[in-house]
């Protein structure tokens, strides 16, 4: 039950073509019909030949070409019918394929990052690129081949009945025996197989794990382990898939037995009644084609069975990660904010991960727009988590975070982070072109806006030292430039972008002394105006914010100006006098 559950899931997809589909259906069941027809055509052509010495030879001519023609119009029929159901199932199974890829990507791009952080890119990569090769095969291999031969089996095979109930009883009892075999091969490997599905899952997420982290494989020699990971895995998939493959070995030597067994059991069966004037040889002949026929239908329907559940645990796992909700979930009636003026609050917020203790607790911020924020404190202190919650990638545990006194919750996403600009301290890029990198936040900037950001963050004259300038591709997340080339364009993107909140996060940790004194410049122009929050750990970056909250184990501990906290002499002066005697003394 649950594999008809799970197909007929995938099949209620086609629903924008619904009607394509109903008249494949319409046309299997007419495929059916006339290959149903095509034995009995045949039959009553050997039973015109055995009454041919009681016939004239006028009568003999008139009969066999009525019968001719009939069978060479079924025939013709049939063909027709072939084309347009090849045609149109395999346009509807490509159309759909693309549809379903789609649905799926932007499924997973919205998802939060709670999401992403507990799977593998390999994995949803491979999910979505297996799943949907198993639907469009699923959907041709059903509407093209296979339906007509669920049709055959339900509908006309009783149909033999009316023929010679004594053969035709004899031919359903055989093809419900057989499908009885086949259900229980089903039932024996279907949980094994997803077994074997889960293993290349893993294999694809390890693969691409290694890949992306290839320097770390050749710097630390890691080569000859992982491919011996690799291996382990495989062999693990082999022991699990061998089994599946036997079973379904031993149906498909028991379908070649069937149509042998069949046949001979017609023809004693047939013979016997043949003799005692209860079947003709026309009826004999009959029932041997449409046992042929259908014994050759059910070896490829078997094949076709057995496809769908070695692949029915890709189709789940496509259909999970489809199933897999938001942990921000946007309301229905969610506010379309236009640009905001950039008031920014936090009321006594709390966050924790889910079962895990609060790492946020009591987090009072008031921010007027135009106002400059720094966060401070050591790695783990709560600073960035804060200003995740600010971009709603969670949602606080307690407390509420509103921007111009609209609760986030209330806001729609698009619009949110629409009017937040996010430069972080990993520049993140896409391995595309520069201009294309640039431009995410804003597509329709013309090349005058792109080239005036750039200056400002001092990438235009690297820019345009490239061979290809502005249309350089920047390589596997910006592999092809300096780290400081690489923050130097988030700073432009987001300049490009010119939200009223901005969020700078370690923004110019990757940059030399000189370069950041320039960019530090460009950037104080930019937070003019704008509601700006400084995540710094180099505390000469937020010198002239106009207030310092000092986070210590998920609370703001002090909070001022520099100089008020410099006198406070607590916390902050403590951070301020451990980086003067550090490295960080010739930035301070």
């Amino acid at each position: 039950m649950h594999l008809f559950r799970l197909y007929g899931r995938v099949l209620a997809l086609l629903a924008p073509d619904r009607w394509v589909a109903v008249g494949l259906t319409f046309a299997a069941l007419a495929l059916a019909g006339l290959s149903f027809l095509e034995p009995v055509l045949f039959g009553r052509v050997v039973d015109l030949l055995s009454r041919s010495d009681r016939l004239t030879t006028e009568g003999l001519w008139t009969e066999a070409m009525a019968l001719l023609a009939l069978w060479g119009a079924v025939g013709l029929s049939g063909i027709g019918a072939n084309v347009a159901v090849a045609l149109l199932s395999d346009r509807m199974a490509h159309r759909n394929r693309l549809v379903a890829m789609g649905h799926y990507f932007e499924h997973v791009l919205a998802l939060p990052l709670s999401f992403h952080g507990d799977t593998q890119s390999g994995r949803l990569m491979k999910v979505m690129l297996r799943g949907s090769d198993n639907l469009f095969g699923f959907w041709l291999s059903f509407f093209r081949d296979h339906l007509i031969t669920f049709i055959g089996a339900l509908v006309l095979l009783p149909l033999t009945m009316f023929m010679n109930w004594r053969l035709g009883l004899l031919l359903i009892v055989l093809v419900v025996l057989f499908a009885l075999v086949s259900a229980w091969v089903i039932n024996k490997t279907h949980e094994a197989q997803g077994e074997v599905e889960a293993l290349h899952t893993q294999l694809a997420g390890n693969a691409q794990d290694a890949l992306s982290n290839v320097v770390v494989v050749q710097s630390f020699t890691r080569l000859h382990s992982e491919a011996r990971l690799f291996g382990d895995i495989v062999r693990q998939v082999l022991d699990r898939q061998f089994p599946v493959l036997n079973w379904w070995a031993v149906v498909a030597v028991l379908t070649r037995a069937a149509a042998t067994i069949t046949v001979i059991l017609i023809f004693v069966l047939g013979t016997i009644l043949h003799l005692r004037g209860q079947a003709s040889v026309g009826d004999i002949v009959s029932f041997m084609g449409f046992a042929t026929l259908l014994i050759g239908r059910m070896e490829s329907a078997v094949a076709f069975v057995s496809h769908t559940v070695t692949q029915a645990p890709a189709v789940e796992q496509f259909f999970a990660v489809l199933d897999s909700r938001s942990s921000v979930p946007e309301k229905p009636d969610a506010l379309d904010l236009g640009r905001v003026q950039g008031e920014v609050r936090f009321e006594e917020v709390a966050f924790a991960y889910p079962g895990g203790p609060r790492i946020l607790d009591g987090i009072d911020l008031v921010a007027p727009p135009g106002r400059t924020v720094a966060l401070v404190g050591q790695t783990g202190a709560g600073k960035s988590t804060a200003m995740a919650l600010l971009q709603r990638l969670w949602d606080p545990v307690a407390g509420r975070i509103a921007l111009d006194g609209h609760d986030l919750r209330d806001i729609s996403l698009e619009s949110l982070r629409r009017n937040v600009g996010v430069v972080f301290q990993e520049a993140l890029l896409f391995n595309r072109s520069i201009r294309d990198n640039l431009v995410v936040g804003r597509p329709d900037a013309t090349q005058e806006e792109i080239e005036r950001a750039c200056r400002m963050a001092e990438a235009h004259d690297f820019i345009i030292r490239k061979p290809q300038g502005y249309d350089t591709m920047v390589g596997e997340r910006g592999s092809a430039l300096s780290g400081g080339q690489r923050q130097r364009l988030a700073i432009a993107r987001a300049l490009l972008k010119d939200p009223p909140v901005l969020i700078l996060d370690e923004a110019t940790s990757a940059l030399d002394a000189a370069t950041e004194a320039r960019v530090q410049k460009a950037l104080k122009a930019l937070m003019a105006g704008r509601t700006t929050f400084i995540i710094a750990h180099r505390l000469s970056t937020v010198r002239d914010a106009d207030e310092i909250m000092v986070f210590e184990n998920g609370r703001v501990m002090e909070r001022g100006s520099f100089d008020e906290l410099v006198r406070l002499d607590g916390r902050f002066a403590a951070l301020v006098r451990t980086q003067l005697s550090g490295p960080e003394a010739a930035h301070a």
